[in-house]
């Protein structure tokens, strides 16, 4: 089972992750609603849309823009509505 860690702690974990460039998105439901923290950060993919971020803090220590989703992603992204990838030193494994 998919597991994405940072700082020591499991941030979110799941059977159900889908692949998409590498990245495993995870659903929104899987990840700990603890740790995220709302990001003013957006970017835009030709064929995804435009991914918002969120920032997280785990005891104490923060990782900004470590997390990111598409809140309404082109329909060639569909698969990855709903759900939230990380990087930025987040282990996935």
């Amino acid at each position: 089972m998919p597991k994405a860690i940072w700082n020591g702690a499991v941030i979110a974990d799941s059977d159900d992750t889908v692949v998409v460039e590498g990245n495993h998105y995870f659903p929104r439901g899987a990840v700990d609603p603890a740790v995220l923290r709302p990001s003013s950060t957006t970017t835009v993919c030709s064929w995804k849309g435009t991914a918002s971020y969120h920032s997280l803090v785990v005891d104490g220590k923060e990782n900004k823009d470590a997390a990111w989703f598409y809140p309404e992603p082109k329909s060639a992204a569909a698969e990855i509505a709903d759900r939230i990838a990380f990087w930025k030193g987040v282990e996935v494994r």
